[in-house]
């Protein structure tokens, strides 16, 4: 039976929002940008897609085949401990599997460090222009923001980025969280390890420090390693990584934490069972054998992301130094109308009003052929 496409009856006095919980009535719904299905039917391969910082190469061939062979077992629930998984991370990155969670991205795993960790109670702190999610978690659990300031527009090397001694002096005594993001998205900046060795030991020991290194894997800077040598002298470091960005499964959503095992087994009591798929576990696995694949996206990254700064900079844009696969260009004034003109003519990029740096743009390394689309698309 079909059922009929009437309105529902008094639908237009019924308003869940006056319903939803404090922390919920808070947010705001994600913004994905633009329609990227619709565009790419627009456009078809003349687009440039240059907003979601993107692997361009794609996944590792290794990975591909277990996809594949996943498919057969899609009728069957996933491990819900990905125990494979858990294994090969563990002899990727040298820990112990209790001491690793996984996530459907790390985008849940941020968020469900906050739901595990703070409430109304606390604060949570993280810098002005930090990822997007560090304030969603924080406004999830209505717990207070303390939003940072970040360094300024002319500071000599990370304009925009984190200014560590100053999140270190607002952390208070309810402060039960501070999110850092190494490389930070969306300015590209870092700060070195002994930085954050500096910042670690202000920060009281009952305050959760957590790292996000989405982009670690393209990290090519001197002095800039990984938080995760923190974690045996610090057991309140928490680094959360994904398999989106260098290894190019972004479409699979799967990401994980390195945490002191005490730390995983709270977070374990709200981690959906099934949050990983059987494909996604099957990929991330295979993915991580491939050292030659990841070593060719950090090349070509390095090296495409060096020429196109290059001529960027020679048409008098201002672009920020960066350690991930995009690069943030400073205008100096709004970006919008350059923002609507490369989208007319099908290059996308990601527009930070959002971010509070309306005079920005983010853009994606992406191929050769788009990032030459987008030179040519310049005004």
């Amino acid at each position: 039976m079909k059922l009929s496409a009437a309105p529902l009856e008094g639908s237009s006095s019924f308003d869940a929002a006056t319903l939803a919980n404090p922390a919920t009535a808070a947010l705001r719904a994600y913004d994905p940008g633009h329609d990227l299905p619709a565009l790419r039917k627009r456009y078809g391969s003349e687009i440039a897609e240059l907003g979601s910082n993107e692997n361009p190469l794609g996944p590792s061939p290794l990975a591909i085949e277990a996809m594949r062979g996943a498919l057969a077992e899609t009728f069957r629930y996933p491990d819900p401990r990905g125990a494979l998984l858990k294994a090969a991370l563990a002899r990727h990155l040298g820990v112990e599997a209790e001491r690793l969670a996984l996530g459907n991205g790390s985008h849940e795993l941020l968020i469900l460090i906050a739901q595990c960790f703070a409430d109304p109670s606390h604060s949570i702190a993280y810098s002005q222009f930090g990822f997007a999610v560090f304030p969603i978690a924080t406004a999830v659990v209505g717990a207070k923001a303390i939003r940072v300031p970040a360094l300024p527009r002319d500071h000599a090397s990370a304009p925009f980025g984190h200014d560590l001694d100053a999140i270190a002096s607002a952390v208070r005594e309810d402060t039960r969280i501070v999110y850092l993001a190494n490389p930070n998205n969306p300015t590209g900046t870092w700060f070195d390890d002994a930085a954050l060795d500096r910042f670690v030991a202000r920060v009281p020991r009952d305050v959760l420090i957590v790292v996000d290194e989405a982009y670690c894997e393209y990290v090519d800077a001197a002095g800039l390693t990984t938080a995760l040598r923190l974690a045996a002298k610090h057991p309140n470091v928490i680094v959360t990584r994904t398999f989106s960005k260098a290894y190019a499964l972004a479409g699979l959503r799967v990401g994980y934490l390195i945490a002191h095992p005490s730390v995983v087994a709270v977070i374990e009591r709200l981690r959906e069972s099934f949050n990983v798929n059987n494909i996604a576990l099957a990929a991330a696995e295979a993915a991580l054998d491939d050292a030659r694949h990841l070593d060719r996206a950090r090349a070509f990254n390095r090296a495409e992301r060096e020429w196109l700064s290059g001529e960027l900079k020679s048409r008098g844009y201002r672009v920020l130094p960066s350690q991930t696969n995009f690069v943030l260009v400073d205008l100096g004034r709004d970006a919008a109308p350059l923002e609507r003109h490369l989208f007319e003519r099908g290059v996308i990029v990601r527009p930070m009003g959002g971010y509070g740096l309306a005079e920005t743009l983010r853009i994606s390394i992406g191929s050769r052929a788009e990032n030459q689309r987008l030179l040519d698309a310049l005004p």
